[in-house]
């Protein structure tokens, strides 16, 4: 099978495309061919060791994909070979098969294609957890999504607009602030250009939101608390700014708000409940037509462009690699 590869920690033009040996499922696993696969931040930072969690060299990057179920290892009882599946691994989905243990997989919502049911689950499930499970969002609130054109920004704006969330976006420029503008948010921040907590707060009437989700981190995490109203939520979801925020502890205290972290393997491993009301609101969203925004699709020959798009924050939605795709 055809697969990328890091054979050292770095930027990711220092990926390539290798062909490996197919794998094989073990006792507890599936294997799936993959058609599509998406590109997330996450993706970046293992490539370049610095995610929370080290991958030694050489690995497969790639943690969300979609495709057909081509076999079950001993034990497993389904889903049966042929059907749609969509999953989440550290890493090894950027390969045209990969194998996952049976409970990470779901069937594809009705309604989405391959590269759209790729680019769905992990930005999508995040957004909701950071919006409602985590940030008890509630129809009427104000929420402020930082990095609104990224692949949760967008994602979170779509769902809150979908719930009654009246959302304030915080992206990096104008155009990038167009993007979450037709996926439903009310008002704008350019951060470049314009103060965040100021801004925050002149477009809810002085009062601020009462909630924030941040896959940004940087000083654009101070700003924001800065801009919550008195009880309000703060959910922090990621760190696509680089910099890890220092957060003074007094403006909790001052503003009495609750600061929370989001994690979405660790919700699966203690609130599976959650996970699984989670996944039925949002296959009802779909069902309604809420589809991911995918802004840029991949053969996996340009893996590395892909990425490094991804790095730079060039990027709208979602970016995916399309495994059927030979150029």
């Amino acid at each position: 099978m055809r697969a990328a590869r890091c054979t050292h920690h770095g930027p990711p033009d220092g990926l390539e495309v290798v062909e490996l040996d197919d794998p094989e499922p073990g006792p507890g696993e599936v294997l799936v061919r993959v058609h599509a696969a998406a590109v997330n931040f996450p993706d970046v930072l293992l490539v370049a060791g610095r995610y929370q969690v080290s991958v030694p060299t050489p690995f497969t990057p790639g943690s969300e994909f979609a495709g057909v179920v081509a076999a079950l290892g001993p034990g497993v009882p389904g889903p049966a070979v042929g059907t749609a599946v969509a999953g989440a691994v550290l890493t090894g989905a950027f390969a045209e098969q990969v194998v996952v243990p049976v409970e990470g997989l779901r069937p594809v919502p009705d309604g989405l294609d391959m590269v759209h049911a790729a680019a769905f689950h992990v930005t999508y499930a995040t957004a909701y957890h950071c919006l409602v499970t985590v940030g008890r969002g509630a129809a009427g609130e104000w929420a402020a999504v930082l990095g609104a054109a990224g692949g949760v920004g967008t994602a979170a704006v779509d769902i809150a607009t979908r719930l009654g969330i009246r959302v304030v976006a915080a992206a990096s420029s104008r155009e990038r602030l167009a993007v979450a503008r037709r996926l439903g948010a009310q008002a704008g921040v350019d951060y470049v250009r314009e103060d965040l907590k100021t801004r925050i707060r002149e477009l809810t009437g002085g009062d601020g939101v009462h909630l924030v989700v941040d896959p940004v981190g940087g000083d654009h995490a101070e700003a924001a608390l800065r801009a919550l109203r008195r009880g309000g939520r703060f959910v922090t979801v990621g760190y696509a700014d680089g910099r890890i925020p220092r957060i003074p502890l007094n403006l909790v205290l001052l503003k009495d708000a609750v600061v929370r972290g989001f994690e979405i393997r660790m919700l699966r491993r203690y609130a599976p409940d959650a996970v699984a009301a989670g996944d039925r609101e949002l296959a009802r969203l779909v069902r309604d037509g809420m589809r991911p925004l995918v802004s840029r699709v991949h053969p996996l020959a340009e893996v590395a462009s892909a990425l490094t798009g991804v790095a730079q924050r060039r990027t709208t939605g979602k970016v995916v690699i399309d495994l059927t795709r030979t150029s």
